[in-house]
């Protein structure tokens, strides 16, 4: 590790990114989780809900999220508020069933980066992903 930046760095020299999966679907979770094809990524960490995902946030320090909106006990858009308080810097994937533009506009607002509709593709999901990563 890094300690300057706190980036685990892989043999190649290359920065990796820590990963934290949010979605209450845990089908959904390993589907997000199996899909990942990118070397700099690491999964950190795994959550049910908003308030799974806060604490695991404080935690692991992830620098990518991916996250749904429609979950019980805190929903994403307001997770997604208080995981940009936390960390600024953090890049917010949305992936959701809500197609409708003004969730995603809502997402978008409180700090999302990307926004990518269920059901999307490994190949969608990736691209998705390293666009954040940019």
């Amino acid at each position: 590790m890094n300690a300057a930046s706190g980036k685990v760095m892989k043999d190649s020299g290359k920065k990796s990114f820590k990963l934290m999966i949010v979605d209450d679907s845990n089908i959904m979770r390993r589907r997000i989780e199996r899909s990942n094809q990118l070397d700099e990524l690491e999964l950190v960490g795994t959550a049910s809900n908003g308030l799974e995902a806060i604490e695991m946030f404080k935690k692991m320090d992830p620098d990518v999220v991916t996250m749904d909106l429609t979950m019980p006990q805190m929903d994403g858009i307001e997770c997604i508020s208080k995981l940009v308080v936390m960390k600024p810097a953090v890049r917010i994937l949305v992936i959701s069933a809500l197609a409708d533009k003004a969730t995603a506009v809502e997402a978008m607002e409180k700090g999302a980066n990307g926004f990518l509709n269920k059901p999307f593709t490994d190949r969608q999901l990736n691209e998705a992903i390293a666009d954040l990563m940019r």
